[in-house]
């Protein structure tokens, strides 16, 4: 955006788009078939979007964006999972969210990090599908795989915009990045602004319950479930803004605003 402050909300991007395509369980877009991402949503692992940001997600769908999620890692080995049942939790879950594009970077779970390599790899995904906003991990968490994620995005957000290097493609930078909140701390954080997901809030539950071998299976299902937990904190969230549910996130940068129209 180079110097110039956010001047739209969430559901007023101004470049208009065409309608997105129906997306089939197992249809992945290509590429090749996406010209520019109004939002790219990057994740560790299958399901920390789903978990952080499938409300924004849900609600820019609903307004015509065009929204995608990389995921870095295919979170294996879990307790309960395995790359195969990983693959088709997340095949579900994007079917749910309706998006427009999804990929995994194949980065390694669990010794994830902030490598050359690593920023090279996601530096030319951001050329290739070039979304305007970022969604990237809160950047204090105890997950070091979190932590380096956030570290990562930052830095190949940068590197995405050099000109005269080995990166594929044109280079693009994104003009902001907001940080979602997928956090293994129990910490009480303070974010920039909190979105009202109240219409979503039963469609991101699904989304979440698609992930049936991290948050169902070998977990109590006597109350409160995981689940429930989840549904604990959105509304909480929501209650912060007079809503029935919320999604909070952060910026560590200014957030400017057009007018006061859509503040709750």
């Amino acid at each position: 955006m180079k110097g110039r402050q956010l001047s739209q909300t969430l559901d007023d991007l101004s470049r208009p788009i065409a309608e997105p395509a129906g997306f089939e369980q197992d249809d992945y877009i290509s590429w090749e078939e996406i010209d520019m991402l109004d939002v790219l949503v990057v994740a560790p692992h299958p399901d920390d979007a789903e978990l952080g940001a499938a409300g924004a997600i849900l609600r820019l769908k609903a307004a015509g964006r065009r929204i995608g999620v990389l995921d870095l890692t295919n979170g294996e080995p879990t307790p309960f999972g395995s790359v195969e049942t990983r693959a088709r939790e997340t095949a579900a879950a994007t079917a749910v969210l309706g998006l427009d594009w999804r990929e995994n970077l194949g980065l390694p779970n669990r010794s994830l990090e902030h490598t050359l390599e690593a920023r090279h790899k996601l530096a030319a995904v951001f050329r290739r599908v070039k979304p305007r906003w970022i969604f990237a991990p809160y950047w204090t968490d105890s997950h070091p795989d979190h932590v380096a994620a956030t570290e990562l995005i930052e830095a190949a957000r940068f590197w995405s915009k050099l000109t005269k290097s080995d990166i594929p493609g044109e280079p693009h930078y994104p003009e902001r990045i907001f940080y979602y909140y997928c956090v293994h701390l129990r910490l009480a954080a303070q974010p920039a602004f909190v979105l009202d997901i109240s219409p979503y809030w039963e469609q991101k539950r699904r989304a979440i319950e698609c992930y049936e071998s991290q948050f169902i299976t070998g977990r109590p299902q006597t109350a409160p479930t995981f689940i429930d937990r989840e549904r604990d904190k959105a509304a909480y969230w929501g209650w912060s803004i007079g809503a029935r549910y919320g999604e909070p996130f952060a910026s560590r940068e200014p957030i400017g605003l057009s007018g006061f129209g859509d503040l709750v």
